[in-house]
């Protein structure tokens, strides 16, 4: 992995955090992966428009189902995650969305794309994914918890936690296949996306307009915050897979795990703290196996 790219990862997992907290706070549901997805659109219009000009007009079939397929993982990945959010605590569904997700990217783009990894990028996955078990909650989250709510609580985090890894693991191949092979910009396929997840969502809120008013009303703040930066942090990423392998890029996207075990542990107080910082150096060290591997 070149440095460039380290360096992208490194600033896209903390762009990553943040946004994920501000969802976190707001509360949302599939009505606010609406209200981002279209705030996206309006935000980045210019910049879509810039790029778009020569380069869709060249566009054939393939990239367009590349861009559809792409929005219809991110709008199911995104709604999994906002309800996740809303059933259980950020540092459950969290690290076990991200850890998840990048293990079976890596997985499939070793055995389905031919790609070859060392067996020190090897070690630095299982330290990312070591780190991840660890802030997740570590063995506390294979007993049962002693109180009933806290335990259904818990069960239901691991299991939107890992549905939403396994959509991860989608998008991130097909948009890695999308910008490594196809060549297709990554700033691009992110903004033409939003057009399918714009599309999927509005009869959601068609349905129950009064409804949607109200929740507009509360969430709008968080809705602008997600939108203005969570393409630069996944745009930073698909950059990064243009210059180094997707086994290695996907993997060491969890350094947001770090940002996400100081910051958002103490905004929410979730979770044990030593637990958080024993899997964030654990996420350090396998993030630097994987840079150097």
């Amino acid at each position: 992995m070149t440095l460039n790219a380290f360096a992208l990862i490194i600033l896209a997992g903390l762009i990553h955090a943040c946004w994920n907290i501000a969802a976190k706070k707001a509360g949302g549901d599939s009505r606010f992966a609406f209200f981002t997805s279209v705030l996206m659109m309006f935000f980045w219009a210019p910049l879509g428009w810039w790029l778009g000009r020569d380069a869709v007009p060249l566009w054939g079939a393939v990239e367009w189902g590349f861009v559809v397929a792409s929005g219809v993982l991110h709008v199911v990945y995104y709604v999994i995650l906002l309800r996740g959010y809303r059933k259980a605590d950020l540092t459950v569904v969290y690290p076990l969305a991200r850890g998840s997700g990048p293990l079976l990217s890596s997985l499939v783009a070793i055995t389905l794309l031919g790609e070859q990894i060392s067996a020190l990028g090897a070690l630095g996955i299982a330290g990312v994914v070591g780190g991840v078990f660890l802030i997740a909650g570590g063995p506390g989250l294979l007993r049962a918890a002693h109180d009933p709510a806290a335990r259904q609580r818990v069960h239901k985090g691991i299991a939107y936690g890992l549905l939403t890894g396994a959509f991860i693991a989608s998008y991130t191949v097909v948009d890695g296949y999308a910008v490594k092979v196809l060549l297709m910009s990554p700033i691009l396929i992110d903004y033409m996306g939003n057009f399918v997840r714009v599309g999927l969502l509005a009869p959601v809120v068609l349905r129950d307009l009064p409804t949607a008013r109200t929740l507009w009303l509360a969430q709008w703040r968080f809705a602008l915050l997600v939108a203005v930066v969570s393409p630069v942090a996944y745009v930073l990423v698909l950059y990064a897979m243009q210059q180094a392998p997707l086994s290695h890029v996907a993997p060491a996207r969890e350094v947001s795990m770090l940002f996400a075990a100081l910051i958002g542990g103490h905004l929410l107080g979730e979770g044990d703290r030593l637990a958080r910082v024993c899997g964030a150096v654990c996420i350090a060290a396998g993030v630097t196996a994987l840079a150097l591997g």
